[in-house]
């Protein structure tokens, strides 16, 4: 996977803006100019990898929503790219099929969907009075759009799955789906001059597929990695975060009314260099970035105005730079690097706004007790406070903070906590304002689970407290600090990754031993966990069925990182944060 997805499925968009033929420019150099009209399904897919910039520079003089009021514009070609529904059909006549329908957020992630994403969600695949009906629909959701994934990518997987899962079901329709388009030899999508031909290296790629019911603490789990705290306490969406900022109160007369919050949103993207360069790290670490970054930035800006003073040029024409002596080659090279200072400047205001909104939920929820002492319980080290203190503890976290800690006690414990200590929890988790149907649904699903017996093991690492961060950040920092933990992770492979590491290295594990293995390419499908293929794979999917996380995805990506020449994508059917999550299970437990 050299290429990563985004890079195709950016390729894939742009053929498709090019009315299905390699971009070229027409003879006067300028593209041919056309507009496009999407639905919101589209829409999803498009915004994370082009801008109206990119657009425009296609030849998109204008691009608007399908159903949306609008003048006809004569003779304009246009491009049109929905979803094939009847309503959507009524409103044009012809649709061609694009192999698109999934939404590419990183190089290496993808999702399922964003509209209508209750269709596929957890609570939807796990609903009791789910019928065969509208499960083999939801199934058949998933599959089309992980068939556009690979069509996308231009490979044929070889699949393995756990058995008796939702997961299971996703492996034996995608296999058949697969099969059929390849033994259709003349409408094949993966044969001849395929988007992936020439891109992908010659061995097969490994499709894991794993149901979100094999790990459900992580999900709950508190975090302390940039974009995945970004997701759970801001509002984070198609790599885009909406922050709300409060302006004051006025200052005439006593009692008034604040002032409405602005509302600000910033785009964390590949072009920000350094979003790609901490997305990953501790928050302690992110701060301390950004303060550094702000330093630099000041010494350069100092040294552009030191300069000019010297040459005696300050508020005078740039132009006149290059009238002085050779002495001006320093003044010249500072100058020319303007625009870089520039956005140098406006990545460091919106990471300090970012970070900054993250940190008041940090100590205001202490965040970094939270995520220390989950991490002791999912790793089974000793606990310095009983969890009925932190619970009860009016001056940590929200109800939902303390129902999450609490909900991964519980799926982590080898042995529920007798009837009389759950009554003792529940009063205090009552007291603190929690709502009880969550712990509802993960009793009955503790209760039918195999691993009631063997809850899923998450290492025996815990996080290492290096003191308090007022000792780490220097007294000059954007960022106060103070009395916030400098928690160090250790790397510590979650189930997911796990799974991942016994089935692409071809380890022998009880775990995953009897997981399905299916080859499309094979004439008949042979319903077996032996694997043909003996050899490690170099490129692997990690695929959840039911929803994941950017925890898990941080997890995969550090793993990674130590297997020199290997690539990994991570695929979830939807991705959300812990609150949204919980949610789920709440309309799940309720009776």
């Amino acid at each position: 996977m050299a290429a990563g997805i985004r890079e195709k499925q950016t390729v894939a968009l742009k053929r498709m803006l090019n009315f299905n033929v390699p971009p070229v420019k027409n003879s006067t150099g300028e593209p041919v100019w056309k507009v496009l009209i999407y639905d919101r399904f589209g829409q999803d897919i498009i915004s994370p990898l082009l801008s109206v910039k990119e657009l425009r520079d296609m030849g998109i003089t204008l691009h608007l929503l399908l159903h949306s009021d609008r003048d006809a514009i004569p003779d304009v070609p246009a491009v049109y790219f929905v979803m094939p529904t009847e309503e959507n059909i009524d409103r044009m006549c012809q649709v061609f099929d694009q192999y698109l329908n999934f939404i590419t957020l990183e190089d290496d992630m993808f999702v399922l969907c964003n509209q209508n994403k209750e269709l596929v969600s957890y609570r939807a695949i796990n609903r009791p009075d789910i019928t065969d009906t509208e499960m083999e629909t939801i199934m058949d959701t998933i599959v089309d759009s992980l068939f556009c994934f690979f069509v996308t990518l231009g490979a044929i997987p070889i699949i393995r799955c756990s058995r008796g899962t939702a997961a299971e079901m996703v492996a034996v329709k995608l296999d058949k789906k697969l099969r059929e388009n390849l033994r259709d030899a003349r409408n094949s999508l993966f044969t001849g001059d395929t988007l992936g031909a020439g891109q992908f290296s010659f061995q097969r790629p490994l499709l894991v597929l794993v149901d979100r019911n094999i790990d459900l603490a992580t999900p709950l789990h508190h975090t302390w990695t940039y974009q995945a705290l970004v997701h759970d306490v801001l509002d984070f969406h198609l790599n885009r975060v909406n922050l709300e900022e409060s302006t004051g109160t006025e200052s005439s007369p006593a009692g008034a009314r604040p002032k409405k919050k602005n509302k600000k949103s910033y785009d964390l993207t590949m072009s920000d260099k350094f979003w790609q360069k901490h997305k990953g790290s501790p928050f302690p670490e992110v701060a301390e970035s950004v303060q550094q970054e702000l330093e630099s930035y000041r010494a350069q800006e100092d040294e552009v105005k030191r300069l000019k003073s010297i040459m005696g040029i300050e508020g005078e024409d740039e132009g006149a730079i290059s009238m002085l002596s050779d002495n001006t080659a320093k003044l010249t090279s500072a100058v020319s690097s303007l625009p870089e200072l520039l956005e140098k400047k406006r990545l460091i205001d919106l990471h300090t706004n970012v970070a900054t909104a993250v940190l008041e939920h940090i100590k205001s929820r202490k965040l970094d007790v939270y995520f220390e002492y989950e991490e002791k319980i999912m790793s089974k080290s000793t606990l310095d406070k009983s969890l009925l203190d932190m619970i009860s503890d009016p001056d940590a976290g929200t109800p939902e903070d303390k129902m999450r800690l609490f909900l991964i006690y519980y799926i982590s414990s080898a042995q529920a906590p007798s009837e009389i200590d759950l009554e003792q929890y529940k009063k205090a988790l009552t007291d603190a304002g929690c709502n009880l149907a969550p712990l509802s649904y993960i009793k009955q699903w503790k209760a039918f689970t195999k691993m009631a017996s063997a809850p899923t093991s998450y290492g025996n690492t815990t996080p290492k407290p290096l003191g308090l961060l007022s000792r780490v950040m220097n007294t000059g920092s954007q960022f106060v600090m103070e009395g916030v933990k400098n928690l160090v992770l250790k790397q510590q492979n979650l189930p997911v990754t796990r799974i991942l590491d016994n089935l692409m290295e071809m380890k022998s594990n009880p775990e995953t031993d009897d997981y399905r293995y299916f080859d499309p390419k094979m004439l008949r499908g042979s319903d077996s966990s032996v694997p043909r293929n003996k050899n490690p794979f170099q490129e692997a999917i990690v695929f959840v069925v039911g929803g994941g996380n950017y925890i898990e995805y941080q997890n995969l990506i550090d793993y990674i990182k130590g297997k020199q020449g290997k690539h990994i994508l991570y695929g979830c059917s939807e991705l959300f944060n812990a609150i949204q999550f919980i949610k789920q299970l709440s309309q799940l437990g309720q009776k």
